[in-house]
């Protein structure tokens, strides 16, 4: 973890790190030192995880640290820290529980609540006193609120609070439950910075946290919402993707299947640092294509990783054994292609988004593959930010140079509109349409590229088939009728149509392939 404390924003303030990576670098660096900030959220949101890790970070370099805990005893702060592996050793705990057995019971002119009151702030003011910490835990104010009872005294005590703490080169937490009436925002008004926590219970599957820094003042940071997760070991926020401007596009060779046809109807393949949407109805081979570039990638000598959100790994790899019988782990084994598969339910899209990050950044990958992007809606908690995530994605991976595949899904298989993946197929800069064609009363495969930004391309319909050695493509294909209409009818003779076993036309385009043993397609899951 980087060092941030002592760190300058542009403002000039020193910075003091967290000790939660992914905060700090929210962030911009860590919390503006020396002064009071609001942890908000509900309870179950995380608050308490979030400010021991700030004392520990605290802790690990010679600071001293106290935790001041209004409601929860000493013993509860310490078993929850060793649920995460945490030892609290060397932080000062103020448990108020504690003390208040000796305050006084007989009051005459004030109300019960405004002695109260004043011993509670007297009684945290003299333990910050005698620690004289650099670091400190309020946990949490909704005990002086109920205590303060009227929300002009409860803004007086916290002010009062605050300005306790200037000139002590302390850097003050305060925790907030909202237990508050709706739209009392006294705490946000005082504090320095405010960092929200929410805890999101989705319809089905793991719930989600997320975070956002409603305000940080003097100080630049990420704005938005960021997912988080609480983990055996603290928090892990996962920051929105931040990706480099990239002026234009890398001069490198593009990426090539391996498939010399398919290459052809590319205009010589896939431009580097771009994005390709592969759609087409379930079953038509969309994830065999898939794979195929990525091992070509791995041929190559570079390295590739596969999102697998419909399909288990050992599925791919058995369909793998089927189609290429002569090495079928040999990249895997090399350590040059990676399939992972991802549960929706389980992950964030925040979380995801640094999951492919990571990879990039720290396993060198320069192909990515995203089987499907309707597996990755599934994770989505609102289906309208499905084309803003893509697109962030996009814009980082191509910003590294790296070329990304994502398989889409259309609903249905015979008479599905192509309009159905219009919704992402603006961000990606190759469209490549999958789809079933009628001849004779039988149904065959065609591919075609109706999209490509980079460079010319064909503007043909291809047969295709799966074979073994991958995505076999045939030659050009004219005669077809009701293009357009997503299932187009051939017309035209036999002789440019791909052999099938069993065929005795001498005419066939390839008579040695016809020899070939036929392997059926699997059909995906939509």
């Amino acid at each position: 973890m980087p060092d941030n404390t002592g760190r300058s924003s542009a403002a000039g303030s020193a910075r003091v790190a967290t000790g939660i990576p992914g905060l700090d670098a929210v962030l911009g660096g860590g919390l503006p030192a020396h002064r009071l900030h609001l942890i908000d959220g509900e309870p179950g949101s995380g608050k308490t995880t979030l400010a021991v890790q700030f004392l520990l970070a605290g802790r690990a370099r010679g600071e001293r640290c106290l935790y001041v805990t209004l409601s929860e005893t000493a013993d509860e702060l310490r078993a929850s820290a060793e649920s995460h592996g945490w030892s609290l050793e060397g932080i000062q705990i103020f448990e108020l529980a504690a003390s208040a057995e000796d305050a006084d019971e007989a009051y005459t002119l004030f109300h019960p609540a405004e002695v109260e009151l004043q011993q509670t702030v007297g009684a945290v003011l003299e333990a910050v006193g005698r620690h004289n910490p650099s670091r400190v835990v309020f946990d949490s104010l909704s005990e002086m609120r109920m205590l303060a009872r009227d929300p002009l005294r409860f803004r007086r005590q916290v002010l009062a609070l605050k300005q306790f703490f200037v000139g002590r080169d302390c850097t003050v937490l305060i925790l907030d439950d909202r237990s508050g009436p709706e739209g009392d925002l006294q705490l946000q008004s005082l504090a320095h910075g405010v960092v929200a926590l929410e805890h999101l219970a989705m319809d089905y599957g793991a719930e989600r946290r997320r975070m956002q820094i409603k305000k940080l003042r003097g100080a630049q940071f990420m704005g938005g919402f960021h997912d988080f997760r609480i983990r055996t070991g603290g928090l892990e926020v996962y920051p929105r993707i931040s990706y480099p401007v990239s002026a234009e596009l890398p001069d490198t060779p593009p990426v090539v299947s391996g498939s010399r046809e398919l290459d052809t109807l590319l205009g010589g393949g896939l431009a580097r640092g771009t994005g390709a949407l592969v759609t087409g109805a379930a079953g038509t081979g969309k994830s065999v294509l898939a794979m195929q570039f990525a091992r070509s990638a791995t041929a190559r000598g570079e390295r590739a990783v596969v999102f697998m959100f419909d399909e288990r790994i050992a599925t791919a790899a058995a369909r793998a054994r089927g189609l290429w019988p002569d090495s079928p782990e040999a990249d895997r084994i090399g350590g040059r292609l990676e399939l992972r598969q991802i549960e929706p339910t389980e992950m964030s899209p925040g979380e995801f988004s640094t999951v492919v990050m990571q990879a990039v950044e720290e396993g060198g990958a320069s192909l990515v593959v995203i089987d499907s992007l309707n597996g990755y809606l599934q994770a989505m908690p609102n289906e309208r930010l499905l084309a803003v995530q893509v697109h962030e994605l996009l814009s980082y991976l191509a910003g590294r140079g790296v070329t990304v595949l994502m398989t889409l899904v259309q609903r249905g298989i015979f008479g599905a509109p192509v309009e159905e993946a219009a919704e992402v197929s603006y961000l990606a800069d190759t469209v490549i349409l999958l789809r079933y064609f009628e001849h004779a009363g039988a149904v065959r495969q065609a591919v075609s590229v109706v999209k490509k930004r980079t460079g010319a391309h064909e503007r043909t319909i291809r047969e295709y088939r799966l074979e073994p050695g991958g995505f076999r493509v045939g030659e050009p294909l004219e005669a077809f009728q009701g293009v357009l209409t997503g299932t187009p009818v051939y017309q035209g003779g036999r002789s440019p149509l791909m052999s099938t076993p069993g065929d005795s036309d001498s005419e066939t385009a390839d008579a040695s392939a016809s020899r070939m043993p036929r392997f059926g397609t699997r059909v995906e899951p939509t």
